[in-house]
């Protein structure tokens, strides 16, 4: 067994079968891999060029994490691909997640008509573009506004591998390889199992969150740059057809949680119905629009409570009540 390292200057913003590997390591090796945020230090750019307010107290951070912007198609910037020696298509690839160390600073954001769960509906209310940042210095917590507090849980928002198809494949859809799954249970502590579809595996991570709810429903969780540090392992012909994974926690921790809900045919329309009533709950605490979103975005857990009683789907939101400091 081996440890390895790749630094954030490995990195590729497509799936494809045809990218030549990194680094090779063998089963029961660990890499720890340097990360970029989702942006691809756009958002550092954008303070830098003097567009995005930055807090004075992370300004200085921000601005050294600006980097040069990227050539080519625009994805999510992706540390890899990894080689793994005996990995063959029909196999699964195992990788325990050893470790998630965040940057000293992230990010979460709201737009108009962007990728959220009620862009479009909430741009007829007035929302406006919105970018909260967050300071990541302590390990715990981050500081949401005064009062306001939320734990952290880091997790890796894309970890997959080369789908066996012809690429290029954009990396903003999961698929059975893995991918952008934004599953926030893949702490450390978790293993992931994976399909092999290419010989090598061609495992490639990026986009870590310091802390997201359930849904990411503003688009975005708390999107920060990071390190992650994995170690690998192949189970041969298993017959794996879709992610899976073995999780030390099922979510947040909080001791009490208030819920709202919604009620329709359509899941995503519960689904909105669920967190328009839960953002009424944040604006009565004196939250904006965007700030509530933003936060439900990082906190908030959408459930599927019931799937069986025709012709309604119960989706359910939950706010951890224990992020109020105060009270």
């Amino acid at each position: 067994m081996a440890d390895h390292h790749l630094s954030a200057t490995s990195i590729h913003t497509v799936w494809d079968r045809t990218l030549p590997p990194v680094l090779r390591v063998r089963p029961g090796d660990s890499v720890t891999l340097d990360t970029l945020d989702a942006s691809d230090g756009g958002v550092a750019r954008r303070v830098v060029a003097g567009e995005l307010p930055a807090p004075a107290t992370l300004d200085a951070l921000i601005r050294a994490d600006a980097a040069p912007a990227r050539d080519g198609p625009r994805g999510h910037p992706l540390t890899g691909p990894v080689f793994v020696e005996g990995a063959q298509p029909g196999d699964a690839l195992k990788i325990d997640i050893l470790d998630v160390r965040p940057a000293a600073w992230g990010w979460t954001a709201c737009r108009p008509n962007g990728i959220g769960l009620l862009d479009a509906a909430l741009a007829e209310e007035g929302l406006q573009p919105y970018m909260h940042f967050w300071d990541l210095r302590v390990d715990t917590h981050a500081d949401f506004l005064p009062g306001i507090r939320l734990p952290l849980a880091p997790f890796p928002g894309v970890i997959g591998l080369a789908p066996g198809a012809d690429g290029p494949h954009p990396t903003a859809p999961p698929r059975q390889v893995g991918g952008n799954m934004d599953i926030r249970q893949l702490v450390a502590g978790a293993t992931l199992y994976l399909p092999v579809e290419v010989p090598g595996a061609l495992l490639s991570v990026g986009d870590l969150h310091a802390a997201q709810g359930d849904g990411e429903l503003s688009g975005t969780g708390i999107e920060m740059a990071g390190q992650i540090t994995l170690r690998v392992g192949v189970e041969k012909d298993v017959g794996l057809t879709t992610p899976e994974f073995v999780t030390p926690t099922h979510g947040g921790s909080s001791s009490r949680w208030h819920a709202t809900t919604g009620h329709d045919p359509d899941l995503m329309t519960a689904a909105r119905t669920a967190l328009r009533a839960l953002l009424r709950r944040l604006t009565a605490r004196g939250l904006s629009l965007e700030q509530a979103y933003v936060l439900s975005s990082a906190c908030v857990d959408l459930k599927i409570s019931q799937v069986v009683d025709a012709p309604n789907y119960t989706v359910s939101a939950f706010l951890p009540l224990d992020i109020f400091v105060d009270g």
